[in-house]
């Protein structure tokens, strides 16, 4: 006889988040606040971390704008993965997206 332990179920609960991205809530109750400290650690986190690199580079090289370089590489990396992780996208009070969503359903005329 073996024992066999249970997998456990992926059902949604109903205010769990079914959608994959962080911080972002099915019913639009909760998902506000959680996706902007979501966008506000993906942008600090970036700008620390490309920042002590450049400024490890800095010393290394023996030069004084890389720091900077990094810093802004940082910001932007950090908007670009907010934006990939779907937390910088317009919602309305229902929770609906009111950003456009792949290419456009007009026929060609």
């Amino acid at each position: 006889m073996s024992s066999r332990k249970e997998r456990p179920t992926n059902k949604p609960r109903s205010r769990e988040n079914t959608s994959g991205a962080p911080g972002v809530s099915d019913n639009g109750r909760d998902g506000g606040y959680n996706a902007g400290i979501a966008v506000f650690s993906y942008i600090v986190g970036g700008i620390m971390v490309w920042s002590l690199i450049g400024w490890g580079l800095d010393n290394l090289w023996g030069t004084r704008w890389i720091v900077l370089a990094g810093a802004l590489l940082g910001a932007a990396g950090g908007f670009y993965l907010s934006h990939m992780h779907g937390l910088t996208s317009l919602r309305n009070s229902t929770g609906e997206d009111t950003a456009a969503r792949g290419p456009s359903k007009d026929e060609d005329q």
